[in-house]
């Protein structure tokens, strides 16, 4: 994949995440992940199953965000907190109290939505 095309695909990837467009941001990345070495693809493949988690929350299907948001998590903690230029850290932050709910069976309705944090000067 050229790059200006890898990077606007990213752009536009982490965008929609942050507007809570869950479902169109897999769409999106899932092409880069495609195209990636297989050293990248646990890294894209990470945030693919992050937003699927929460298109699946969105849908009010508690089990697809319980594993999805579990396979997510695990792919992205083998990264450097700012990998490609995100706020990897943060990210894992904001996602710790959806799995205390998740595993206290408590309500999720009250959590906020996470954001990627980015400066996508600097991203792939």
């Amino acid at each position: 994949m050229e790059p200006e095309r890898k990077r606007e695909l990213f752009q536009r990837g982490v965008t929609l995440f942050n507007r809570g467009e869950f479902f169109t941001c897999h769409e999106v990345l899932e092409e880069i992940w495609l195209e990636e070495p297989e050293s990248e693809k646990p890294f894209y493949q990470g945030i693919i199953q992050v937003a699927a988690a929460f298109h699946h929350f969105q849908r009010g299907n508690r089990a697809g965000v319980d594993s999805l948001l579990r396979a997510g998590v695990e792919k992205l903690r083998r990264f450097p907190p700012d990998y490609h230029s995100l706020d990897l850290a943060a990210l894992l932050v904001q996602l710790q109290p959806w799995f205390e709910c998740l595993e206290n069976n408590q309500p999720l309705a009250a959590l906020p939505l996470p954001t990627i944090q980015r400066d996508l000067k600097e991203a792939c």
